[in-house]
């Protein structure tokens, strides 16, 4: 079965933000800002990768979308950045609607639209277990009597750890939140168009049936200067720095390498 998954990079889409422009070219400018978009790298390269480059069951594809007129130095970078990740394509879209290109874009990767398929949304600046992928194939059958019956069957993962990376290094807190972005995933039936991205991630529970797994330690979920979703009034999350165990399990369960994040978020 395959598993495909869609990671927007700093695309200026047409909607999808919380962040509000008036025009696409101040939506480019926000999203593009130097200062904005060298956090985004140091997250993408500290944070989502590793754990995209040690999944335990490599059999997955991913799409990475960026602009078309995404500057080309930033464009060689991120090339540079996911040479060794052979699971992944990057993808040029103009400035399109948000939830309809994401659509398209996610029918257009599936390789056997008659079959099944299991599809996740991945943030540049979150971290899955190291088990994700395999979870979310061994998943897919547990939930085959769900499946005969509808479209789409939610599966879930709500245990993880909120995150502050930075040149001091991590700290970091165990959460509790069901249906986010990071370690959820749908399986969509065969001969069907519709995707994760028809469906608000929180209200996914809404639409169809769904299945939570009570695993800890899924998901890494990072609080930085650029969340969408935190340039509004949000509540604060208290973190700590990790201990040596935590260091471990950062390594051992999301390939999180804490000398790795200060070397790279120390740099000029």
């Amino acid at each position: 079965m395959q598993v495909i998954g869609l990671c927007r990079f700093s695309y200026p889409a047409k909607g999808g933000f919380q962040v509000e422009h008036d025009t696409i070219e101040e939506r480019m400018a926000f999203v593009w800002a130097r200062e904005r978009l060298e956090e985004r790298f140091r997250l993408f390269e500290t944070i989502a990768l590793p754990c995209l480059r040690a999944q335990t069951d490599d059999d997955f594809d991913l799409v990475v979308l960026i602009g078309d007129a995404f500057p080309d130095e930033h464009r060689d970078r991120l090339h540079a950045m996911c040479a060794d990740i052979p699971q992944i394509e990057i993808l040029e879209q103009p400035p399109r609607n948000n939830r309809k290109v994401c659509k398209e874009i996610l029918n257009a990767s599936r390789l056997y639209p008659a079959e099944p398929c299991v599809q996740f949304r991945f943030d540049d600046d979150d971290a899955v277990s190291l088990d994700f992928i395999a979870n979310l194939r061994a998943a897919a059958q547990d939930v085959e009597p769900l499946t005969r019956q509808h479209q789409c069957v939610g599966i879930d993962w709500p245990h993880g750890r909120v995150a502050e990376v930075g040149a001091h290094g991590i700290a970091a807190t165990e959460i509790y939140r069901p249906y986010y972005v990071a370690a959820l995933g749908v399986h969509v039936a065969g001969n069907s168009m519709l995707t994760i991205h028809n469906f608000m991630h929180e209200r996914i529970p809404r639409m169809m049936p769904c299945v939570t797994y009570p695993d800890p330690d899924m998901f890494v979920r990072t609080h930085n200067g650029y969340n969408d979703s935190r340039q509004k009034q949000v509540k604060t999350v208290p973190v700590a720095p990790l201990s040596a165990e935590d260091q471990a399990l950062f390594r051992d369960r999301f390939a999180i390498d804490v000398d790795h994040v200060r070397r790279v978020f120390s740099a000029p």
